[in-house]
């Protein structure tokens, strides 16, 4: 119901935003801030985006937690694609956000994941093996997929144990990295990475090991009247972006 509210809001600040200049308006350009995890779509997306509309859109990506900090330090960013909803929540509640036009647009599937297709068996097993060197997450403090990976096996009942073996990656994309070249031999990604990528061997992790990966978007204050931004968004929400967001590994949001 939280959420069914949400989107009507949405719909309604959005009609007020664009209302002034509903008709032929000049294609634009757009910054948007974009989660490290959501990358590929992004770029997907954007393309499709562009064709669509005439509109040019770039990205900036990195963790949740420092496109935030950017943001508020004062980053010309007119929208946010957040890996969680309490960035995009906050950034409305500090007057850095358009009240109205936050809204879920994708939700995460987190894996355990290795290069090497032999080394997962598709259980979590291979976190109790004795000689494991490392385990690869992102950043719980900026990263929710690191977070959720720490909830995950604390859930296992495995985290004392590989605590001292864990590597941090300032983004999800560079715990990709870490277990993509062999300097961590598992790591755990965004299950995007994994269709991207098809190779090595994963377990996806049970939903209910960790919090929702619910990943919001907002209209920043910076893109108020940038209509490539809010363009853009109302895009995200068609059938043919969430169509390819569920393609590349992401659940679609749902009024619950």
């Amino acid at each position: 119901m939280q959420h069914a509210i949400s989107r009507l809001f949405f719909g309604l600040a959005m009609a007020v935003l664009v209302s002034a200049s509903a008709t032929s308006a000049p294609a634009e350009e757009t910054t948007i801030a974009v989660a490290a995890n959501f990358t590929s779509a992004a770029k997907r997306l954007g393309a499709a985006f562009e064709a669509s509309s005439g509109h040019r859109v770039v990205f900036s990506f990195g963790s949740t937690g420092q496109l935030y900090a950017q943001i508020a330090h004062g980053a010309p960013f007119d929208a946010f694609l957040a890996a969680d909803e309490a960035r995009p929540e906050r950034a409305v509640a500090d007057d850095l956000g358009v009240e109205g036009t936050r809204f879920t647009y994708a939700i995460g599937v987190l894996v355990l994941w290795s290069a090497d297709p032999d080394r997962i068996d598709g259980t979590p097993a291979v976190l109790s093996d004795p000689t494991l060197r490392h385990v690869a997450i992102a950043n719980p403090a900026t990263a929710p997929y690191g977070a959720a990976a720490i909830e995950t096996m604390r859930a296992l009942g495995v985290l004392e144990g590989l605590e001292s073996r864990l590597v941090a990656g300032k983004s999800i994309s560079q715990t990709y990295q870490f277990v993509a070249t062999g300097n961590a031999p598992v790591g755990f990604i965004a299950a995007s990475q994994v269709k991207v990528d098809d190779t090595g061997s994963h377990w996806a992790v049970p939903e209910d090991m960790h919090g929702p990966l619910r990943q919001d978007a907002v209209l920043l204050e910076h893109g108020r009247d940038n209509e490539a931004a809010k363009a853009f968004l109302e895009f995200l929400r068609g059938a043919e972006a969430v169509k390819m967001i569920e393609e590349l590994g992401y659940r679609a949001p749902r009024d619950d």
